[in-house]
């Protein structure tokens, strides 16, 4: 499983976050089948954002909604922090943190956050099997 985890202002665009997947799965050198399997992992207080939609049915990927107890139990795992996004929401990584999150506790980054002005993305894949603590809805 890879998980794509995406943060954002408020009102990013779609297209903005999904040229960034795009070059994080470049970066990452992800296959075409790979790329058809990511599910975009955001944050709960994300979940209504219209970028966030948008983005994945441009990608045509699943949208993974990561609940505040996983992200903060992800904090520890992740290698990017920021001062600015922890005082905006009491985290210092979201989309790390919910990548991570989103494959669960044996995940491991691909590829640490990458960003524009707006928005956020991180790569994390796992071989295990157990279901993190999220809920799913389609894009």
């Amino acid at each position: 499983m890879i998980a794509a985890g995406v943060g954002c202002r408020k009102g990013c665009d779609g297209a903005e976050i999904a040229g960034l997947l795009t070059a994080a799965f470049d970066e990452a050198a992800l296959t075409a089948a790979q790329r058809a399997a990511v599910r975009l992992a955001v944050p709960a207080l994300k979940r209504d954002e219209p970028g966030v939609a948008d983005a994945a049915r441009r990608l045509d990927l699943p949208v993974t909604v990561i609940d505040a107890a996983a992200l903060a139990a992800a904090q520890a795992r992740t290698v990017t922090r920021s001062a600015t996004v922890a005082a905006a929401v009491g985290l210092a990584s979201v989309a790390e943190a919910a990548a991570l999150a989103a494959v669960g506790p044996s995940g491991r980054l691909l590829l640490p956050r990458r960003s524009t002005p707006r928005a956020t993305v991180a790569l994390a894949a796992t071989n295990a099997l157990a279901a993190p603590a999220v809920s799913e809805s389609s894009p």
